[in-house]
């Protein structure tokens, strides 16, 4: 009996996660709450922990993210990131996705990348290399720079006193094996990708769009002025402000000592990486303001800060029922699938993966499934090394970065094939995804 209801439970969890994903926004914080009525209401179980810390540095990170934007500072960040990959054409299936997985990394949020792909696209273009190389990689590096990113709502879930951090896993950690990780499996799938397809000027659609004047290759080059606007006055300073967050972030992360500690029921208590996130980048967004002379109403109106905000309530409903249901029948679970996934721990990764697809976010993925593993006993670091496995959404082209791939590659080469799932980031995804978990364990057998 108690298996039927945990099965009926689990059957309930990933229709509500299915319906969920397919409405996007909101719709699945929404029916991730339906969700937690259900089973605290219905099955009687106990609410899961919120994730507030989560949702805080969400709104934290985000609202300086929007200041940039308003300031200009995106606007600049990407002006000097076309001046750079122009000057180095022959090469933008490398550069292209590293400079993308760097602007993610900083910025937290694989959105920024919408800036770069169509620049990424015309220069490829411009230099006659086939668009599908370096796009399909740079969709893919724009959310590998989020495990890892100090300011990330996934790596916050991460290092959250209830999940890793309560193990010892600090900021630094993550970091240290997640970015030398991400970085060499980028460039594997770099390496890879820069011999997939025909040439452009081989290739039959392409061919076919030049043929009947849908592309213009000798008006091409024109495209790339509008990249390189000139930003405002005071861009360049809100993107320093930023920076100098972001470098806070990773100093308090990596020296523990350097964060207040005050004396609490009679012991002593360090302030926590959660809360120094949000103190620090919410101050960092009124510097911003500050500095870059930027209207609080244009920060708001910006696509950055919607998508924040999304991303927060679907974490909200979706994260909550998660660990209601994972908690409240752990002792299910380590009765009947402890054993199995400790001796084989990379079938966590492989579930780590499937819910990445469904819930179509990794701070979602983390705040879901992690608690499990912590409550199955897996190891700490090796759960680290897991991270790159909640990127699987990837496998369904519809995540919005791939979307924008898509369209912005003119030469129509970025593409879903007849099947839906032989499309062009399949390749880049599963081999970033081996080679950053490989390099992660690695990373941590050597030196933890």
């Amino acid at each position: 009996m108690a298996t039927f209801l945990v099965i009926l439970q689990l059957l309930i969890v990933l229709a509500l996660i299915f319906i969920g994903a397919r409405l996007g926004g909101i719709g699945l914080g929404i029916y991730g709450m339906v969700g937690v009525f259900i089973l605290v209401f219905v099955f009687g179980l106990r609410p899961g922990k919120l994730p507030i810390d989560v949702m805080l540095i969400i709104v934290s990170v985000i609202t300086a993210a929007a200041a940039l934007q308003a300031a200009g500072g995106l606007e600049y960040l990407v002006g000097l990131a076309a001046k750079f990959l122009r000057k180095h054409p022959e090469q933008i299936t490398y550069y292209g996705p590293l400079t993308t997985w760097l602007f993610c990394l900083v910025a937290g949020t694989a959105h920024t990348s919408y800036s770069l792909l169509p620049i990424i696209s015309e220069i490829a273009t411009n230099s006659k290399i086939r668009p599908e190389r370096p796009m399909s990689v740079s969709a893919i590096a724009a959310s590998l720079g989020i495990t890892g990113s100090p300011v990330s709502a996934a790596t916050a879930a991460i290092i959250s006193t209830d999940l890793l951090g309560g193990a010892g896993v600090e900021l630094k950690d993550v970091m240290l094996i997640c970015i030398p990780a991400s970085f060499i499996a980028i460039l594997v799938a770099s390496f890879v990708q820069n011999r997939v397809g025909k040439e452009l000027g081989d290739d039959p659609e392409y061919r076919r769009r030049v043929k009947e004047g849908i592309i213009n290759p000798k008006a091409d080059a024109k495209l790339l002025e509008q990249f390189e606007t000139s930003p405002k006055p005071r861009a360049k300073y809100s993107v320093l402000a930023f920076l100098l967050g972001v470098l806070l972030v990773v100093v308090f992360g990596s020296v523990p000592s350097l964060r207040p500690s005050f004396m609490v029921d009679g012991e002593l208590t360090r302030l926590s990486m959660p809360e120094t996130i949000e103190i620090v980048m919410m101050s960092v967004a009124a510097l911003i303001l500050l500095v870059g002379k930027a209207k609080v109403g244009d920060a708001v109106k910006g696509n950055v800060f919607g998508a924040g905000m999304n991303a927060m309530v679907s974490i909200f409903g979706i994260a909550w029922m998660g660990d209601t249901f994972f908690n409240g029948n752990l002792e299910f679970f380590k009765t009947h699938i402890a054993d199995v996934v400790t001796q084989y721990p990379f079938l966590f990764s492989v579930a780590l993966f499937f819910m990445s697809i469904m819930l179509f976010s990794q701070a979602a993925t983390v705040r879901t499934l992690y608690p499990l593993g912590v409550g199955l006993g897996l190891p700490p670091f090796a759960l680290v090394a897991m991270f790159p496995a909640v990127n699987g959404y990837f496998f369904l082209p519809t995540y919005p970065t791939e979307v924008a791939a898509i369209n912005f590659d003119r030469t129509g080469t970025t593409r879903i094939g007849r099947f839906v799932v032989n499309h062009s980031f399949q390749l880049s995804g599963f081999i970033t995804t081996f080679v950053s978990i490989g390099i992660g364990y690695l990373v941590v057998r050597f030196f933890y």
